[in-house]
């Protein structure tokens, strides 16, 4: 019973990266909405790269985590329970954003897009080698759809795929206003090539998974990461209330 719930310190180390980046993304996203700097974070490649690779490691993550959950027989109980979380965090999100950015409120930020390919990649785990191949032509096909929709024979649809009951697909031509949004296209096909790098490791290298890297000065990485859901939800309340109370101050 042990071993098929053991943890993997590597895979929650990468994890715990990806957290600290993201924690002083969002910090120095704060400083400047706040005014302290004078940054644009939705145009400036300097910043919008940043966030693609740091969703980019979240969705590895999660993938990866799937096929550790797969391998060890993680029941679809307990699968449920954890998506219930992420699911019930999303609409919190919402509801947060709503109260802050009235105007952009986030809609399907980077939770509600986990929760929604958690299903797809779990209902797809027995695909194999395939994985690379779906996750390949995931990406791919956000940038076809959008050069045939905004010039192609199907620009018919454009205002459809834009409009927000389907623009969540991410087959659309221009990004909806929002301050976050994780579409499903291309963002599937990272989580399925998280899944497909977890199989093959678990199958030909599991001794990669054996130790934190860097042994002790990744410990700290490794246990943020097993808690990356509540550091999530909580660190940019703590970082906007402490930037609110150092505005009220001065």
């Amino acid at each position: 019973m042990a071993s098929s719930t053991q943890r993997f310190g590597s895979i929650d180390a990468l994890r715990g990266v990806a957290i600290v980046w993201m924690t002083v993304f969002h910090f120095c996203f704060d400083l400047n909405h706040f005014g302290y700097l004078r940054q644009n974070f939705y145009h400036d490649p300097f910043w919008t790269w940043q966030r693609t690779c740091i969703v980019s490691l979240f969705l590895f993550c999660a993938g990866f985590g799937q096929a550790i959950a797969v391998h060890q027989g993680q029941s679809w109980r307990r699968f449920w329970r954890r998506w219930a979380q992420v699911a019930g965090c999303a609409l919190l999100v919402t509801a947060g954003s709503a109260l802050m950015f009235p105007q952009s409120y986030i809609y399907f930020g980077v939770l509600h897009g986990i929760a929604v390919m958690l299903l797809i990649v779990r209902l797809t785990a027995g695909w194999g080698r395939w994985l690379w191949l779906a996750g390949a032509l995931a990406i791919a096909m956000k940038f076809i759809a959008e050069q045939l929709l905004a010039t192609g024979t199907l620009s018919s649809f454009a205002e459809m795929f834009n409009a927000r009951p389907l623009n969540w697909l991410g087959l659309i031509t221009k990004k909806p206003i929002t301050e976050d949004y994780v579409p499903v296209l291309p963002w599937l096909g990272v989580m399925w090539w998280g899944m497909a790098a977890g199989r093959w490791v678990l199958e030909q290298r599991p001794q990669w998974l054996a130790r934190v890297p860097g042994g002790a000065a990744g410990r700290p990485l490794a246990l943020l990461g097993r808690w990356s859901l509540s550091w999530y939800m909580l660190h940019q309340p703590v970082l906007i209330g402490l930037l609110t109370a150092l505005a009220a101050l001065k």
